[in-house]
């Protein structure tokens, strides 16, 4: 082609080019200052979403008329007796081992008492001398007064030989023998008695009850036991008495209960768990203790009123450990904070954390803005 055939451009056309190119370029730049400013927004609202606290709500517990106690006891007889001996002498027979039941007044063992036989011997022959002598004489009001103390001796010592034999104290059973054929034997006592019974048709069971739960207790109360050799199996039981006095040491006051044992599955020293049916007020509720705040203002509690926190002042009631009743302040409805930021106050905005935490998901970034 010549050069005759290329003509240039007119200025027509490099004004509407120019023009073009003029609109493209505002286009991209005012398209750019649209992306950056909607970036910054959301800079903005990552970071504001970013500075609402995240809070759980704690579980509480409404109030019932009545709450579950449950306790240790121990169950001993409902009569328990250790023999002794009140006579000097030797074992001569025993006639029942442990396990045995007896009657009242059955015979246990028998003591041979050498001594006190030949006292008892001597004391009747010093009576009868006295009581042959000549009463007409002018002593005789004072060998009368020999003769009485002669017979009162010899009284005492009859009285004496009736211990020779040790005997139940009332129907039961042996529970504990401590004595073998031709074993010493001597009064009073000292070191382990010589014979145990008990009477286990009842029972009775002790248990120590916190000073807290005290108040609720009254005789006639029912309640249940379990033992571990029953798996399963619960008993009836009464509180018959209740000791009114709180130990300095533990602050727990004595509660005794009795139960029937008419089937004879009680023993005396066993171990149970004791539950009771303490009457509560329905109006008292149970939250955990770390919901608790505690400041210049008091005992405090962290509630949410939609999104808002909503600080109410409480009254506690016992102190159970890991959670607390709340007597006044509260109602069953509330929705309660759960270990609440030391920075939270009244009327911060705060969301509540999802109940089932979902699958572990990358930590989120802010978005970033265009230059």
């Amino acid at each position: 082609m010549s050069s005759e055939d290329i003509k240039p451009p007119s200025k027509r056309s490099l004004i509407t080019a120019a023009a073009g190119a003029a609109l493209l370029a505002g286009v991209v730049v005012g398209y750019g200052f649209v992306d950056r400013a909607q970036s910054k927004q959301e800079v903005v609202q990552w970071t504001n979403t970013q500075t609402i606290p995240t809070v759980a709500l704690a579980q509480i517990i409404p109030g019932s008329s009545h709450q579950t106690l449950t306790l240790p006891g121990n169950i001993q007889p409902f009569n328990k007796a250790a023999i002794f001996a009140r006579v000097n002498g030797y074992v001569k027979s025993w006639d029942h081992d442990i396990g045995s039941p007896v009657k009242a007044g059955q015979a246990l063992a028998t003591i041979d008492a050498p001594d006190l036989d030949q006292q008892l011997s001597q004391a009747k022959a010093t009576l009868a001398s006295v009581q042959l002598a000549d009463q007409t004489t002018a002593d005789a009001v004072a060998k009368e007064a020999v003769v009485d103390a002669n017979e009162a001796n010899v009284r005492q010592l009859e009285a004496m030989q009736s211990f020779k034999t040790l005997a139940a104290p009332f129907d039961g059973v042996v529970t504990a023998r401590n004595v073998e054929i031709g074993q010493l034997i001597s009064p009073g006592g000292s070191g382990p008695p010589l014979f145990e019974v008990s009477d286990l048709h009842r029972v009775r069971i002790f248990v120590q009850v916190p000073q807290s739960f005290s108040a609720g207790l009254v005789p006639g109360l029912k309640a249940t036991f379990e033992m571990p050799q029953y798996p399963g199996v619960q008993f009836d039981a009464t509180v018959s008495h209740i000791s009114r006095s709180i130990n300095a040491t533990s602050h727990s006051m004595q509660v005794e209960l009795q139960a029937d044992n008419a089937a004879g599955k009680f023993f005396g020293g066993s171990y149970c768990n004791v539950h009771f049916e303490i009457p509560a007020d329905a109006n008292v509720i149970t939250i955990p203790s770390t919901a608790l705040v505690t400041g210049n203002r008091g005992t405090q509690v962290a509630t949410l009123d939609s999104e808002k926190v909503v600080l109410k002042q409480v009254q506690l009631g016992r102190d159970l450990g890991d959670s607390v009743e709340v007597v006044s302040g509260l109602s069953p409805s509330d929705r309660i904070i759960n270990n609440p930021p030391e920075t939270l106050v009244a009327g911060d905005t705060v969301r509540v954390a999802s109940a089932t935490p979902a699958a572990a998901a990358p930590q989120s970034s802010p978005p970033t803005s265009t230059h």
